[in-house]
Protein backbone atom coordinates (compact mmCIF):
# COMPACT_ATOMS: atom_id res chain seq x y z
CA UNK A 1 0.00 0.00 0.00
CA UNK A 2 1.48 3.34 -1.07
CA UNK A 3 2.09 6.05 1.53
CA UNK A 4 -0.08 8.63 -0.18
CA UNK A 5 -0.40 11.90 1.72
CA UNK A 6 -4.03 12.83 2.46
CA UNK A 7 -3.32 15.92 4.54
CA UNK A 8 -0.60 18.30 5.70
CA UNK A 9 -0.68 19.86 9.17
CA UNK A 10 -0.62 23.64 9.02
CA UNK A 11 2.67 25.10 10.23
CA UNK A 12 4.41 21.72 10.25
CA UNK A 13 7.90 21.07 8.85
CA UNK A 14 6.30 19.26 5.87
CA UNK A 15 4.16 22.28 4.97
CA UNK A 16 7.07 24.69 5.35
CA UNK A 17 9.10 22.48 3.01
CA UNK A 18 6.43 22.60 0.31
CA UNK A 19 5.19 19.00 0.48
CA UNK A 20 1.61 18.77 -0.82
CA UNK A 21 -1.47 16.67 -0.23
CA UNK A 22 -1.77 13.98 -2.90
CA UNK A 23 1.95 13.27 -3.16
CA UNK A 24 3.28 9.81 -2.29
CA UNK A 25 6.18 9.21 0.08
CA UNK A 26 8.59 6.50 -1.10
CA UNK A 27 11.49 6.86 1.32
CA UNK A 28 12.67 9.04 4.20
CA UNK A 29 16.41 9.08 4.86
CA UNK A 30 16.78 6.01 2.67
CA UNK A 31 14.17 3.97 4.61
CA UNK A 32 11.27 2.67 2.44
CA UNK A 33 7.97 3.82 3.96
CA UNK A 34 5.79 0.72 4.13
CA UNK A 35 3.82 1.61 7.25
CA UNK A 36 3.54 4.17 10.02
CA UNK A 37 6.36 2.65 12.07
CA UNK A 38 8.76 3.29 9.18
CA UNK A 39 7.45 6.84 8.91
CA UNK A 40 7.88 7.54 12.64
CA UNK A 41 11.33 5.97 12.87
CA UNK A 42 12.67 7.64 9.73
CA UNK A 43 11.26 11.03 10.76
CA UNK A 44 13.12 11.21 14.08
CA UNK A 45 16.13 12.99 12.64
CA UNK A 46 17.32 16.59 12.65
CA UNK A 47 17.31 16.40 8.87
CA UNK A 48 14.91 14.34 6.76
CA UNK A 49 15.43 13.64 3.08
CA UNK A 50 11.96 12.81 1.77
CA UNK A 51 11.86 10.95 -1.54
CA UNK A 52 8.51 11.51 -3.25
CA UNK A 53 7.34 9.98 -6.53
CA UNK A 54 8.55 12.86 -8.67
CA UNK A 55 10.99 14.77 -6.51
CA UNK A 56 13.09 14.79 -3.35
CA UNK A 57 12.55 17.30 -0.55
CA UNK A 58 14.97 18.02 2.29
CA UNK A 59 13.39 18.98 5.63
CA UNK A 60 15.42 20.65 8.35
CA UNK A 61 13.83 19.83 11.69
CA UNK A 62 16.12 21.02 14.46
CA UNK A 63 13.30 20.90 17.04
CA UNK A 64 12.43 17.27 16.20
CA UNK A 65 8.77 18.13 15.60
CA UNK A 66 6.34 15.69 13.93
CA UNK A 67 6.81 16.17 10.21
CA UNK A 68 3.08 16.77 9.76
CA UNK A 69 2.10 14.35 7.00
CA UNK A 70 -1.25 12.61 7.30
CA UNK A 71 -2.32 9.39 5.58
CA UNK A 72 -5.63 7.70 4.81
CA UNK A 73 -5.28 5.11 7.58
CA UNK A 74 -3.46 5.01 10.89
CA UNK A 75 -1.11 2.25 9.73
CA UNK A 76 -0.71 3.37 6.10
CA UNK A 77 -0.44 -0.38 5.47
CA UNK A 78 -3.37 -2.82 5.86
CA UNK A 79 -3.79 -4.31 9.37
CA UNK A 80 -2.58 -7.86 10.00
CA UNK A 81 -5.40 -10.32 10.66
CA UNK A 82 -5.55 -13.01 13.32
CA UNK A 83 -4.44 -16.56 12.40
CA UNK A 84 -5.96 -18.19 15.48
CA UNK A 85 -9.19 -19.97 16.30
CA UNK A 86 -9.19 -19.34 20.05
CA UNK A 87 -11.61 -21.44 22.06
CA UNK A 88 -12.74 -18.29 23.91
CA UNK A 89 -12.79 -15.79 21.02
CA UNK A 90 -15.73 -13.43 21.47
CA UNK A 91 -15.85 -12.49 17.79
CA UNK A 92 -16.68 -16.11 16.98
CA UNK A 93 -19.65 -15.74 19.36
CA UNK A 94 -21.21 -12.75 17.62
CA UNK A 95 -24.71 -13.00 16.17
CA UNK A 96 -25.09 -12.96 12.42
CA UNK A 97 -25.90 -9.88 10.36
CA UNK A 98 -23.81 -7.39 12.31
CA UNK A 99 -21.76 -4.85 10.38
CA UNK A 100 -18.83 -6.53 8.65
CA UNK A 101 -16.15 -4.64 10.56
CA UNK A 102 -17.29 -6.34 13.78
CA UNK A 103 -16.06 -9.69 12.46
CA UNK A 104 -12.52 -8.59 11.59
CA UNK A 105 -9.90 -9.95 14.00
CA UNK A 106 -6.75 -7.89 14.08
CA UNK A 107 -3.56 -9.33 15.53
CA UNK A 108 -1.13 -6.56 14.64
CA UNK A 109 1.86 -5.65 16.79
CA UNK A 110 1.86 -2.20 15.22
CA UNK A 111 -1.64 -1.55 16.59
CA UNK A 112 -0.43 -2.87 19.94
CA UNK A 113 2.12 -0.05 19.98
CA UNK A 114 -0.12 2.62 18.44
CA UNK A 115 -3.48 1.84 20.06
CA UNK A 116 -2.83 -0.58 22.91
CA UNK A 117 -4.34 -3.64 21.19
CA UNK A 118 -3.32 -7.09 22.44
CA UNK A 119 -1.53 -9.50 20.12
CA UNK A 120 -0.95 -13.25 20.26
CA UNK A 121 2.34 -13.10 18.25
CA UNK A 122 1.33 -16.17 16.18
CA UNK A 123 1.44 -14.27 12.88
CA UNK A 124 4.81 -12.72 13.73
CA UNK A 125 8.06 -13.94 12.23
CA UNK A 126 11.68 -13.46 13.31
CA UNK A 127 11.87 -10.47 10.97
CA UNK A 128 9.02 -8.80 12.88
CA UNK A 129 10.79 -9.39 16.19
CA UNK A 130 14.01 -7.95 14.80
CA UNK A 131 12.11 -4.93 13.50
CA UNK A 132 10.50 -4.31 16.90
CA UNK A 133 13.91 -4.50 18.53
CA UNK A 134 15.53 -2.29 15.88
CA UNK A 135 12.85 0.39 16.23
CA UNK A 136 12.84 -0.21 20.00
CA UNK A 137 9.10 0.09 20.44
CA UNK A 138 8.59 1.16 24.05
CA UNK A 139 5.82 -1.30 24.85
CA UNK A 140 3.81 -4.26 23.54
CA UNK A 141 0.60 -5.78 24.87
CA UNK A 142 0.54 -9.57 24.52
CA UNK A 143 -2.36 -12.02 24.81
CA UNK A 144 -0.56 -14.83 26.64
CA UNK A 145 -3.36 -16.86 28.31
CA UNK A 146 -0.92 -19.61 29.28
CA UNK A 147 2.82 -20.24 29.14
CA UNK A 148 2.37 -23.99 28.72
CA UNK A 149 3.25 -24.51 25.02
CA UNK A 150 0.91 -27.44 24.41
CA UNK A 151 -1.97 -25.84 26.27
CA UNK A 152 -1.47 -22.59 24.38
CA UNK A 153 -1.54 -24.47 21.05
CA UNK A 154 -4.86 -25.97 22.09
CA UNK A 155 -6.39 -22.73 23.35
CA UNK A 156 -5.39 -20.75 20.26
CA UNK A 157 -5.75 -23.66 17.81
CA UNK A 158 -2.47 -22.62 16.24
CA UNK A 159 0.60 -24.84 15.98
CA UNK A 160 2.91 -21.83 16.41
CA UNK A 161 1.23 -20.66 19.61
CA UNK A 162 3.67 -22.51 21.86
CA UNK A 163 6.90 -21.83 20.04
CA UNK A 164 6.40 -18.05 19.77
CA UNK A 165 6.40 -17.75 23.56
CA UNK A 166 10.18 -17.52 23.11
CA UNK A 167 9.59 -14.07 21.64
CA UNK A 168 8.74 -12.79 25.13
CA UNK A 169 12.29 -13.46 26.32
CA UNK A 170 13.76 -11.82 23.20
CA UNK A 171 11.67 -8.71 23.78
CA UNK A 172 12.65 -8.51 27.44
CA UNK A 173 16.33 -9.03 26.61
CA UNK A 174 15.99 -6.20 24.09
CA UNK A 175 14.48 -3.84 26.67
CA UNK A 176 10.92 -3.90 25.31
CA UNK A 177 8.33 -3.43 28.06
CA UNK A 178 5.39 -5.85 28.07
CA UNK A 179 1.86 -6.05 29.40
CA UNK A 180 0.29 -9.51 29.40
CA UNK A 181 -3.32 -10.57 29.32
CA UNK A 182 -4.86 -13.87 30.43
CA UNK A 183 -8.41 -14.80 29.47
CA UNK A 184 -9.20 -17.35 32.17
CA UNK A 185 -11.33 -20.36 31.28
CA UNK A 186 -12.50 -22.63 34.15
CA UNK A 187 -11.02 -26.11 33.88
CA UNK A 188 -8.65 -25.10 31.07
CA UNK A 189 -5.95 -22.60 32.06
CA UNK A 190 -6.83 -21.98 35.70
CA UNK A 191 -5.53 -23.73 38.83
CA UNK A 192 -2.01 -25.12 38.48
CA UNK A 193 -1.78 -23.88 34.88
CA UNK A 194 -2.47 -20.33 36.08
CA UNK A 195 0.21 -20.62 38.76
CA UNK A 196 2.73 -21.68 36.11
CA UNK A 197 1.74 -18.80 33.82
CA UNK A 198 1.98 -16.15 36.54
CA UNK A 199 5.30 -17.55 37.76
CA UNK A 200 6.76 -17.67 34.25
CA UNK A 201 5.68 -14.12 33.43
CA UNK A 202 6.96 -12.84 36.77
CA UNK A 203 10.36 -14.38 36.08
CA UNK A 204 10.80 -12.14 33.02
CA UNK A 205 11.84 -9.27 35.26
CA UNK A 206 11.02 -5.58 35.32
CA UNK A 207 10.20 -5.36 31.62
CA UNK A 208 7.06 -7.38 32.39
CA UNK A 209 5.11 -4.40 33.66
CA UNK A 210 1.72 -5.95 34.39
CA UNK A 211 -0.44 -9.04 33.96
CA UNK A 212 -4.23 -8.84 33.80
CA UNK A 213 -6.59 -11.77 34.30
CA UNK A 214 -10.14 -11.47 32.97
CA UNK A 215 -12.92 -14.09 32.97
CA UNK A 216 -13.99 -15.71 29.73
CA UNK A 217 -17.14 -14.18 28.24
CA UNK A 218 -19.68 -16.60 26.79
CA UNK A 219 -22.55 -15.42 24.60
CA UNK A 220 -25.59 -17.43 23.50
CA UNK A 221 -24.11 -17.80 20.01
CA UNK A 222 -21.59 -20.62 20.51
CA UNK A 223 -22.87 -23.21 18.06
CA UNK A 224 -20.03 -25.56 17.09
CA UNK A 225 -17.57 -23.96 19.53
CA UNK A 226 -15.68 -25.43 22.49
CA UNK A 227 -17.73 -26.42 25.52
CA UNK A 228 -16.60 -23.87 28.10
CA UNK A 229 -17.86 -23.19 31.61
CA UNK A 230 -18.64 -19.88 33.26
CA UNK A 231 -17.27 -18.67 36.54
CA UNK A 232 -19.64 -18.70 39.50
CA UNK A 233 -19.35 -17.25 42.99
CA UNK A 234 -17.27 -20.15 44.32
CA UNK A 235 -14.84 -20.45 41.42
CA UNK A 236 -14.41 -16.66 41.27
CA UNK A 237 -13.48 -16.66 44.97
CA UNK A 238 -10.93 -19.40 44.34
CA UNK A 239 -9.25 -17.30 41.65
CA UNK A 240 -9.18 -14.23 43.91
CA UNK A 241 -7.55 -16.20 46.74
CA UNK A 242 -5.00 -17.72 44.35
CA UNK A 243 -4.04 -14.40 42.75
CA UNK A 244 -3.94 -12.56 46.07
CA UNK A 245 -1.11 -14.84 47.20
CA UNK A 246 0.86 -13.98 44.07
CA UNK A 247 0.21 -10.26 44.58
CA UNK A 248 1.55 -10.45 48.12
CA UNK A 249 4.63 -12.34 46.91
CA UNK A 250 5.41 -9.85 44.11
CA UNK A 251 4.71 -6.85 46.32
CA UNK A 252 7.22 -8.12 48.88
CA UNK A 253 9.88 -9.08 46.33
CA UNK A 254 9.46 -6.42 43.64
CA UNK A 255 7.46 -3.58 45.17
CA UNK A 256 4.56 -4.12 42.77
CA UNK A 257 1.60 -6.49 42.72
CA UNK A 258 2.28 -7.11 38.99
CA UNK A 259 -0.85 -9.23 38.45
CA UNK A 260 -4.38 -7.81 38.61
CA UNK A 261 -7.88 -9.26 38.29
CA UNK A 262 -10.72 -7.85 36.24
CA UNK A 263 -13.48 -6.21 38.29
CA UNK A 264 -15.93 -8.93 37.24
CA UNK A 265 -14.23 -11.51 39.45
CA UNK A 266 -14.92 -9.52 42.63
CA UNK A 267 -18.50 -8.74 41.63
CA UNK A 268 -19.22 -12.39 40.75
CA UNK A 269 -17.60 -13.52 44.00
CA UNK A 270 -19.65 -10.95 45.95
CA UNK A 271 -16.44 -9.71 47.55
CA UNK A 272 -15.31 -6.10 48.13
CA UNK A 273 -13.35 -4.54 45.32
CA UNK A 274 -9.69 -3.75 46.09
CA UNK A 275 -8.86 -0.25 47.28
CA UNK A 276 -7.84 2.40 44.75
CA UNK A 277 -4.17 2.15 45.78
CA UNK A 278 -4.12 -1.60 45.11
CA UNK A 279 -4.19 -0.95 41.35
CA UNK A 280 -1.02 1.20 41.60
CA UNK A 281 -0.89 3.12 38.29
CA UNK A 282 -3.87 1.26 36.72
CA UNK A 283 -1.77 -0.31 33.93
CA UNK A 284 -4.65 -2.27 32.39
CA UNK A 285 -7.75 -0.24 33.13
CA UNK A 286 -8.84 -0.58 29.49
CA UNK A 287 -9.22 -4.31 30.18
CA UNK A 288 -11.76 -3.63 32.92
CA UNK A 289 -9.10 -3.91 35.62
CA UNK A 290 -9.73 -1.27 38.26
CA UNK A 291 -12.49 0.55 36.39
CA UNK A 292 -14.78 0.55 39.43
CA UNK A 293 -12.09 1.65 41.87
CA UNK A 294 -11.01 4.47 39.57
CA UNK A 295 -14.58 5.60 38.96
CA UNK A 296 -15.46 5.60 42.67
CA UNK A 297 -12.30 7.46 43.65
CA UNK A 298 -12.89 10.20 41.09
CA UNK A 299 -16.58 10.37 41.96
CA UNK A 300 -15.84 10.84 45.67
CA UNK A 301 -13.24 13.49 44.88
CA UNK A 302 -15.78 15.31 42.74
CA UNK A 303 -18.36 15.10 45.54
CA UNK A 304 -15.93 16.82 47.91
CA UNK A 305 -15.60 19.69 45.45
CA UNK A 306 -19.27 20.23 44.65
CA UNK A 307 -21.61 22.51 46.61
CA UNK A 308 -24.78 20.50 46.08
CA UNK A 309 -25.59 16.81 46.18
CA UNK A 310 -29.17 17.25 44.99
CA UNK A 311 -29.87 16.34 41.33
CA UNK A 312 -31.80 19.14 39.65
CA UNK A 313 -33.79 16.76 37.44
CA UNK A 314 -35.02 13.17 37.52
CA UNK A 315 -32.98 10.88 35.29
CA UNK A 316 -32.43 7.22 34.44
CA UNK A 317 -29.05 5.51 34.38
CA UNK A 318 -29.03 2.42 32.14
CA UNK A 319 -26.19 0.03 32.89
CA UNK A 320 -25.13 -3.60 32.60
CA UNK A 321 -26.42 -6.05 35.19
CA UNK A 322 -23.00 -6.68 36.71
CA UNK A 323 -22.39 -2.98 37.43
CA UNK A 324 -25.88 -2.13 38.66
CA UNK A 325 -25.29 -2.41 42.42
CA UNK A 326 -22.04 -0.50 42.12
CA UNK A 327 -23.74 2.39 40.28
CA UNK A 328 -26.55 2.36 42.85
CA UNK A 329 -23.90 2.62 45.56
CA UNK A 330 -22.44 5.75 43.94
CA UNK A 331 -25.82 7.37 43.38
CA UNK A 332 -26.77 6.58 46.97
CA UNK A 333 -24.24 9.21 48.02
CA UNK A 334 -26.50 11.90 46.53
CA UNK A 335 -29.47 13.55 48.22
CA UNK A 336 -33.07 13.04 47.18
CA UNK A 337 -34.45 10.19 45.07
CA UNK A 338 -34.47 11.49 41.50
CA UNK A 339 -32.12 9.01 39.85
CA UNK A 340 -33.37 5.59 38.74
CA UNK A 341 -30.81 2.88 37.93
CA UNK A 342 -31.97 0.23 35.46
CA UNK A 343 -29.99 -2.98 34.87
CA UNK A 344 -30.33 -3.83 31.19
CA UNK A 345 -30.41 -7.52 30.30
CA UNK A 346 -28.34 -8.36 27.26
CA UNK A 347 -30.79 -10.10 24.92
CA UNK A 348 -28.65 -9.42 21.86
CA UNK A 349 -25.66 -11.52 23.01
CA UNK A 350 -27.40 -13.50 25.76
CA UNK A 351 -28.22 -13.02 29.42
CA UNK A 352 -24.80 -14.33 30.51
CA UNK A 353 -23.15 -11.24 29.01
CA UNK A 354 -23.58 -8.70 31.79
CA UNK A 355 -20.96 -6.03 31.08
CA UNK A 356 -22.13 -2.52 30.26
CA UNK A 357 -20.04 -2.03 27.11
CA UNK A 358 -21.89 -4.74 25.16
CA UNK A 359 -25.42 -3.36 25.63
CA UNK A 360 -27.10 -2.55 22.32
CA UNK A 361 -29.50 0.18 21.29
CA UNK A 362 -32.23 -2.38 20.68
CA UNK A 363 -31.99 -3.73 24.22
CA UNK A 364 -32.16 -0.20 25.61
CA UNK A 365 -35.31 0.57 23.64
CA UNK A 366 -37.04 -2.72 24.45
CA UNK A 367 -36.40 -2.48 28.18
CA UNK A 368 -36.79 1.26 28.76
CA UNK A 369 -39.60 2.34 26.46
CA UNK A 370 -42.43 1.56 28.91
CA UNK A 371 -40.72 3.15 31.93
CA UNK A 372 -40.83 6.64 33.33
CA UNK A 373 -37.38 7.87 32.41
CA UNK A 374 -37.35 11.43 33.71
CA UNK A 375 -35.63 14.21 31.81
CA UNK A 376 -32.74 12.19 30.43
CA UNK A 377 -31.19 8.72 30.07
CA UNK A 378 -27.50 8.35 30.93
CA UNK A 379 -25.45 5.55 29.38
CA UNK A 380 -21.76 4.67 29.35
CA UNK A 381 -19.92 5.80 26.25
CA UNK A 382 -18.38 2.29 26.24
CA UNK A 383 -21.63 1.15 24.56
CA UNK A 384 -20.82 3.21 21.48
CA UNK A 385 -18.40 2.87 18.60
CA UNK A 386 -15.25 4.88 19.16
CA UNK A 387 -15.87 8.51 18.16
CA UNK A 388 -19.20 7.50 16.57
CA UNK A 389 -22.65 7.49 18.22
CA UNK A 390 -23.53 3.97 17.03
CA UNK A 391 -24.31 0.91 19.14
CA UNK A 392 -23.14 -2.61 18.28
CA UNK A 393 -26.47 -3.39 16.61
CA UNK A 394 -26.02 -0.34 14.34
CA UNK A 395 -28.71 1.70 16.07
CA UNK A 396 -27.72 5.32 16.53
CA UNK A 397 -28.13 7.37 19.68
CA UNK A 398 -30.57 9.55 17.76
CA UNK A 399 -32.74 6.53 16.93
CA UNK A 400 -32.79 5.44 20.57
CA UNK A 401 -33.73 8.97 21.62
CA UNK A 402 -36.64 9.02 19.17
CA UNK A 403 -37.87 5.64 20.39
CA UNK A 404 -37.65 6.61 24.08
CA UNK A 405 -38.79 10.20 23.71
CA UNK A 406 -36.02 11.61 25.90
CA UNK A 407 -32.42 12.71 25.34
CA UNK A 408 -29.72 10.04 25.74
CA UNK A 409 -26.34 11.16 27.02
CA UNK A 410 -23.16 9.04 26.76
CA UNK A 411 -20.94 9.56 29.81
CA UNK A 412 -17.19 8.73 29.90
CA UNK A 413 -15.92 6.28 32.52
CA UNK A 414 -14.83 9.16 34.70
CA UNK A 415 -16.16 9.97 38.16
CA UNK A 416 -16.15 13.72 37.58
CA UNK A 417 -18.08 13.34 34.33
CA UNK A 418 -20.59 10.99 35.96
CA UNK A 419 -21.31 13.33 38.84
CA UNK A 420 -21.63 16.30 36.50
CA UNK A 421 -24.13 14.37 34.35
CA UNK A 422 -26.16 13.37 37.39
CA UNK A 423 -26.32 16.86 38.88
CA UNK A 424 -26.81 18.93 35.74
Amino acid sequence: MAAKITGIVMGSPAEKSGIKTGETVLEINGIPIVDYLDYMYASCQEEAEVKLENRTVRIFNEDYLPLGMEFSTLLIDAPKSCHNKCIFCFIDQLPRNMRQTCYFKDDDYRLSFLQGNYVSMTNMKDADVERILRYHLPRLNVSVHTTDPQLREYMLHNRRAGEVLSYLRRFVDGGINLNAQIVLCPGVNDGAALDKTIGDLGSLGDCMESVSIVPVGLSDHREGLADLKRFDRSSARDVIEQVTLWQEKFLKERGTRLVYLGDEFYIMAQMPLPEYEAYEDFPQIENGVGLCASLEYEYCQALKETKSRLPAKSKTVATGKIACKFIEHLIGMLEGNKIDVVPVENRFFGENITVTGLITGGDLVQQLQDRKLGEEVLISEAMLQHENPIFLDDMTVEEVERALGVPVRAVPNDGYALLEALLQ
